[in-house]
């Protein structure tokens, strides 16, 4: 037998053996999203969060109307050495933690405009899963895959010629490690999309965590999840501003257990300057909570330019003017500039409802983004409704009720799209807590006059007149509208998932959950029973003592 033929029948052979590898492989569960189908190997799993489709399609749609509009550069360095105003068409994205691919994948197939997709992962598997996926998908001529640390592909990149017009990070966890890389690989003008999942942190559980990841200290307040929002923005801005860089949000949520951002970097040393006056602390009284903003610095205008100056303080006295509580806590400092762009969300809401089909998260997102568009914008934090009451131990006001209230006195008044029950207004606290007080007087507690701090709120005379009167402009338009848009948790153990271990298949997540409750409940019942024969003996030996008697 010649060489030639030995060689052709080794070949028919690995042929073989590479079919029947191939035959042999796990069977794949194909997910779809979107115009995606994603394909998951049911042995070894790669992250995916299906409850999380409702941040991919937001993400979707804002990368849509960014690439329709793309941004004007603000930036005034010299453009010799840039090539951001190239004319190469279309723009380029980096998802830097891709697991599947089906972000990368879904922006490929369903945003307009774009030249590459680089879904990165350093996960071996995330990465084979990625490969995968795309070549499934037919997208191999927009997303690239790569396996590398997402910071150091960020760094890699940081070069005017190589940045990114849009980078996408949704970690596991806090997005803190990465922000570095990705305020100096994005373009001027480019567009962040940033997810945090650590959201305990953010509202106060861990303070010296916080401070550590995001150099601000939170606090557990009515409004902890709008501060979770501008504490998060403020990092952003300060490593921005390392590099002559500051960021202008677009848009800024907290939704589920997580906080998304939408936020513009532009290069600009002298607006940079102003970043100071952008953050501020904030002063929480320990009694009624009452909230207090402390700006870091304030901008001066003299014949001679502009001086920065720090701000004078503190805003409050060693007593509280409402409650006379003697301790204030003290966070921040937090982003209190304005937390979207209503322009681009008006904008992003009309694409939404043309292209409702596409979404299956649609009623949705155009019912959050509707709050969004009705909040006030310079007025950060915000009251409790539930919170207010329980100080002064009332039932609760309605929400129109209260709302008139605030309008009836002159002031402005919205929702949050954090809470359903949140009290946003220009009002000072005072005002709030002279409305609070006349529904106490109307609708008295057992224990409002008797116990601290709502003993003392009440002795205080009210500055204002107050009328519940209903006012005209109390109903939210988005909820004369029926939109959707404080979502009820439509699944058991919402919630992030576990770490690259869950499987689309939760058949046997779903089975141990079940050997656990019976064994808890099997526990309960031994318990139970051991303390009725417990009883029973006890009663006896009464029984048997008496007749001894």
């Amino acid at each position: 037998m010649t060489e030639s033929v030995i060689s052709v029948e080794r070949n028919k052979e690995l042929e073989s053996v590479d079919n029947l590898i191939y035959i042999d492989k796990t069977p794949f569960t194909a997910v779809t999203e979107g115009k995606a189908e994603v394909l998951f190997p049911s042995s070894h799993d790669v992250f995916y969060n299906p409850v999380q489709e409702f941040n991919r399609d937001l993400s979707i749609a804002v990368l849509k109307q960014f690439a329709r509009d793309p941004p004007k550069t603000k930036s005034k360095a010299k453009l010799a050495n840039s090539s951001e105003n190239s004319d190469t068409p279309g723009i380029s994205v980096l998802e830097a933690l891709s697991a599947s691919g089906l972000r990368a994948i879904r922006f490929a197939k369903e945003v307009p405009n774009l030249s590459k997709v680089i879904a990165n992962d350093r996960d071996t598997q995330a990465y084979l899963s990625i490969q995968r996926n795309v070549k499934h998908n037919k997208v191999e001529n927009i997303v690239q895959a790569t396996n590398e640390d997402a910071s150091l592909i960020m760094y890699k990149n940081r070069s005017y010629k190589d940045r990114f017009d849009a980078i996408d990070l949704d970690p596991y966890g806090t997005a803190a490690p990465f922000l570095d890389a990705a305020v100096q690989s994005v373009k001027d003008g480019g567009l962040l999309m940033i997810t945090c999942t650590d959201m305990a942190i953010l509202c106060g559980n861990g303070v010296e965590a916080c401070h550590a990841k995001y150099g601000a200290v939170s606090a557990k307040i009515g409004s902890c999840h709008e501060m979770a929002l501008r504490i998060l923005l403020q990092s952003i801005e300060s490593h921005a501003n390392r590099y002559g860089r500051y960021i202008v949000p677009l848009l800024s949520l907290s939704v589920d257990f997580y906080v998304r951002v939408f936020v513009q970097v532009f290069t600009s040393p002298a607006t940079v300057k102003e970043s100071i006056c952008k953050l501020s602390m904030v002063f929480v009284c320990s009694g009624c909570g009452s909230f207090y903003l402390q700006p870091v610095g304030t901008k001066t205008i003299t014949p001679h330019g502009q001086k920065y100056t720090p701000s004078v303080g503190p805003p409050i006295d060693r007593k509280c003017s409402i409650c006379g509580h003697s301790s204030f806590k003290m966070c921040g400092p937090i982003w209190s500039h304005k937390l979207h762009d209503k322009v681009f969300i008006q904008k992003t809401v009309q694409h939404i409802e043309e292209e409702s089909s596409l979404y299956n998260t649609s009623k949705r997102m155009v019912g959050m983004l509707n709050v969004v568009l009705e909040e006030l914008e310079d007025f950060p934090l915000f009251h409790r409704i539930e919170q207010l009451s329980s100080i002064l131990h009332v039932k609760a006001p309605s929400s129109n009720e209260i709302r008139s209230a605030v309008l009836n006195a002159g002031y402005q008044v919205s929702l949050s799209h954090t809470s359903p029950t949140s009290l946003k207004t220009d009002s000072p606290p005072e005002v709030i807590w002279d409305i609070m007080r006349a529904w106490a007087n109307m609708y008295p507690g057992k224990k409002t006059f008797e116990l601290e701090p709502s003993k003392t709120i009440m002795s205080k005379e009210s500055s204002i007149e107050v009328s519940f009167k209903l006012h005209p402009d109390a109903e939210p338009k988005s909820r004369c509208n029926n939109l959707l848009r404080f979502q009820i948790n439509p699944a058991p153990n919402w919630g992030p998932k576990c770490r690259a271990t869950t499987s689309v298949n939760n058949d046997k997540l779903e089975k141990t959950r079940s050997k656990q409750k019976s064994k808890r409940k099997e526990k309960a019942e031994e318990n139970h029973k051991e303390n009725v024969k417990r009883m029973k003996g006890e009663e006896n030996d009464e029984i048997s003592s008496e007749n001894c008697k």
